[in-house]
């Protein structure tokens, strides 16, 4: 089961502490999002798009948030006009949110606020190798050092009345997590018949000619030897593999059906846990496989998930409280668009 990790309160805080050097957009998320006024020419970026109880959301604003949201869908490929209007709109549309939630939240007494601040400031410099390198990548992002310690404090505060007004107060009960798992056991808890095993590969390319092929299969058969002769498989990885497993003694992890290339799995399937296999021939090459542990396909016991199931149905009640709570402030606030 997938857990739902990014509530709406979450998000709104992912949105505001976004600028923090470190969250990652790629290139196409950033030519994308580029504001352009009615003539073409860039826009200005500080000029308010809306004001929500006389607070201005500035076109910055809504840029960042949208190369953040567009380097989340993962997206590489360039969007049409009105697929940008509509991921725009979405970025504003959460830092109204945010805003909101923000101003409930400037009412609370926080112990420690401005240490709380720089603590989250020193974590988002602590993944530069250098200063030098924070104050380029905080310059890339077209903030301050003030802007950005200001949106920490917001997100923190955010943070704050969420779990004191929601989370603190939410309950999942034994009955409503056994609930769930019962009505759900086959949509999250089935677990497919999976095995770990380890190889040794010596690599075959497509072009490579028919003499070059015999060299390799001898050299994997002499492999073979030597592990079932008493040689350390792991060892013989590391140092003859041509895979980059070799640097973990061959060490593929887990995998199910379908992962693998089918000669590769047809072997490691039909085997049983401490057996080395024959050479086997894939399109990489040739394998000489030693199966760790195989297990079948079952069904997550209730107790082994439970933990999960609570957090997740907790989250979900938390998430349906926040946007209750939102709207309810969004109908009492003033939002006007610039």
């Amino acid at each position: 089961m997938k857990r739902c990790t990014m509530t709406i309160a979450s998000t709104a805080a992912a949105l505001l502490c976004l600028a923090l050097p470190g969250c990652s957009t790629n290139n196409a998320a950033q030519r994308q999002s580029a504001p352009v006024g009615p003539s073409g020419a860039a826009a200005d970026t500080t000029q308010a798009v809306q004001l929500v109880n006389g607070v201005p959301i500035t076109r910055a604003e809504v840029e960042r948030a949208t190369k953040v949201l567009l380097a989340q869908s993962g997206t590489n490929q360039p969007l049409g006009p009105e697929a940008i209007k509509k991921v725009n709109q979405t970025a504003l549309d959460q830092l109204t949110l945010a805003e909101l939630l923000y101003q409930e939240a400037a009412k609370l007494e926080v112990k420690d606020l401005d240490r709380q601040v720089e603590q989250k400031i020193e974590e988002s410099k602590a993944q530069y190798p250098s200063p030098s390198a924070f104050e380029d990548a905080l310059k890339g992002s077209g903030l301050t050092v003030a802007e950005m310690s200001r949106n920490a404090r917001k997100s923190i505060l955010i943070n704050t009345l969420i779990e004191e007004r929601f989370v603190a107060r939410v309950e999942v009960t034994e009955g409503e997590a056994e609930k769930f798992y019962q009505e759900n056991r086959e949509k999250y808890f089935n677990r497919p018949e999976n095995a770990r095993a380890s190889h040794i590969l010596v690599k075959v390319e497509m072009d490579d000619t028919a003499e070059r092929k015999k060299q390799a299969r001898e050299k994997a058969e002499a492999l073979l030897k030597r592990v079932k002769g008493g040689d350390d498989f792991a060892e013989v990885a590391r140092t003859e593999s041509s895979c980059p497993s070799k640097a973990l003694g061959g060490d593929l992890g887990n995998f199910g059906r379908g992962q693998m290339v089918p000669p590769f799995e047809e072997a490691v399937f039909a085997m049983k846990p401490g057996e080395i296999s024959d050479v086997v021939e894939s399109s990489f090459g040739f394998h000489i496989i030693k199966l760790s542990e195989k297990n079948p396909a079952a069904q997550a016991k209730y107790e082994d998930v439970k933990t999960k199931i609570v957090q997740y149905l907790k989250d979900e009640k938390v998430r349906k409280l926040v946007a209750a709570y939102v709207e309810e402030l969004k109908s009492k606030a003033k939002i006007t668009r610039v």
